[in-house]
């Protein structure tokens, strides 16, 4: 009886691991409302983790070609540079948040910031905690970034 209670144990384990990897990508297209598929993962940066979920997530796509551009253009979700102060200062606050950053300058391109924080009614930047995906496309690289950041 302990080994078969240790067996599924293990098999719910493994395949909770299982199911954990790979859908980070899944989850970029799904929020971002965009085909990534054709993309390569270029970076993938993801502080995410333990009881609580905290972590900031930072996937880098590269394109060979303007698909993905036009997909974003014919979105209405997505907005055309220069970012707005509240995406600037998002951008420095994930950037600050390891040793390194990870999001680099980008002059030209489309940025997308979903809010998911539940207090909808007080300013994102005010707030005691941050819940929220950014999308940004550089336009100049070909360079995707989806990032999230949870506190």
């Amino acid at each position: 009886m302990k080994k078969a209670i240790t067996s599924l144990l293990i098999s719910i384990l493994f395949l909770s691991v299982l199911t954990a990897c790979g859908t980070k990508s899944g989850e970029a297209a799904k929020v971002l409302g965009l085909d990534v598929s054709k993309g390569e993962e270029i970076s993938n940066y993801d502080t995410h983790g333990g009881f609580h979920g905290d972590g900031t997530t930072c996937i880098a796509y590269r394109f060979d070609d303007d698909t993905i551009l036009e997909e974003i253009k014919s979105s209405s979700k997505w907005s055309e540079f220069p970012l707005n102060d509240t995406v600037q200062t998002l951008i420095y606050m994930m950037n600050n948040s390891g040793e390194h950053p990870i999001i680099p300058e980008i002059r030209n391109g489309y940025y997308l910031l979903i809010d998911r924080q539940n207090d909808a009614e007080t300013d994102i930047l005010h707030r005691y905690s941050f819940n929220f995906t950014l999308g940004l496309y550089d336009t100049d690289t070909n360079t995707l970034y989806f990032c999230e950041l949870d506190t």
